[in-house]
């Protein structure tokens, strides 16, 4: 028998099973419908320089969020709330060291990787070893590490990014796209490995989805939890550190608001907040939009606790609408 339904319940059923599917091709979708209503609400925002500042953003939160995809695929609740705040010490660190001056880019960088894997142990075996909630503890060490801001600036920033690092953050390839998103691509291409093609990423999704089944077939799931929030501290660490490079100048708390960036950008990706299941790829498409929705709104001059709220009304609507499905557990 033909199916008389309604017109409009086809095409919603529809929708529904693409984006319950296919949640990397919908974040993309709205993504280009946000970026047209963006340029039906202002015309002059189509132009090279917002293109460019488009993908520059982009490749900023991809980076931060390449440690919080490790982190949720690892499964128990994982989360990582102190990426923000070790972005902007990175920042202060690496821009305070170099204070315009050249030959300090090696050093500043492995500063920035030995702060963030030392942060990511703290949280790793808070989490892992001790069994705390993630939750608490990665709030309570980024609190620490925003502290930390202060008596190392003494409430003072000061330093510039050195004048060769600034320029390969900020040059644009072809007009268009910044030189930024080589670094971005390096560790994307890295983050890729680790989780696609590495034995490590194979224990990291058994982990996430079943613990003690992992566990029971020889995967020493507490070092593998724990190395997932070292590797979210290096990366936060090297994202700090592009960010300095990329703002020049960095103060204290820069960076904060990139906490729940990366978590929205990674939940919109399809990673399962339970764990066991995401991709890079997915936060990668997760980024996007959040970057074009972020542009979109201080188009229309929202305050920043209204941007605040209105990711957080995203994420709700992005968790109801394609992120409900659990993980599989036996």
């Amino acid at each position: 028998m033909i199916n008389q339904g309604k017109p409009g319940a086809g095409f919603a059923g529809a929708l529904r099973r693409f984006a319950a599917t296919n949640q990397p091709g919908m974040a993309l979708i709205i993504s280009v419908l946000l970026f047209l209503t963006n340029v039906i609400l202002s015309p002059r925002s189509l132009n090279i320089n917002a293109f460019g500042a488009i993908f520059a953003l982009t490749t900023m939160l991809t980076l931060a969020s390449a440690g919080q995809t490790i982190v949720i695929i690892s499964g128990g609740g994982g989360i990582d709330l102190s990426v923000g705040a070790l972005m902007s010490l990175t920042g202060l660190v690496t821009v305070g060291i170099m204070n315009g001056r050249e030959g300090y880019f090696l050093i500043t960088l492995l500063l920035s990787v030995a702060i963030g894997a030392a942060v990511g142990l703290v949280n790793g075996v808070g989490v892992a070893k001790i069994g705390l909630p993630p939750m608490i503890v990665t709030m309570c060490v980024a609190n620490v590490v925003t502290r930390l801001q202060y008596v190392v600036t003494e409430g003072k920033p000061s330093g510039l990014a050195s004048p060769w690092f600034a320029r390969s953050m900020t040059r644009r390839i072809f007009g268009v796209f910044p030189t930024s998103i080589l670094y971005g691509a390096f560790i994307f291409l890295v983050v890729l490995f680790v989780l696609n093609r590495s034995r490590y990423g194979m224990r990291l999704f058994l982990t996430g989805n079943n613990e003690r089944a992992a566990h029971l077939n020889g995967v020493r799931t507490v070092q593998v939890k724990t190395l997932a929030y070292v590797l979210a501290g290096v990366f936060a660490g090297i994202a700090g550190f592009l960010g300095g490079g990329y703002m020049n100048f960095v103060k204290c708390g820069t960076f904060d608001a990139y906490t729940m960036k990366s978590i929205i950008a990674v939940v919109i990706g399809g990673t399962m907040l339970t764990g066991g299941k995401g991709s890079y790829l997915g936060t990668l498409a997760g980024t996007l939009l959040i970057t074009v929705l972020t542009n979109c709104l201080s188009v229309l001059n929202m305050s920043q606790a209204t941007t605040d709220m209105i990711m957080g009304i995203v994420l709700i609507f992005i968790l109801a609408m394609y992120n409900r499905t659990a993980p599989v557990r036996q």
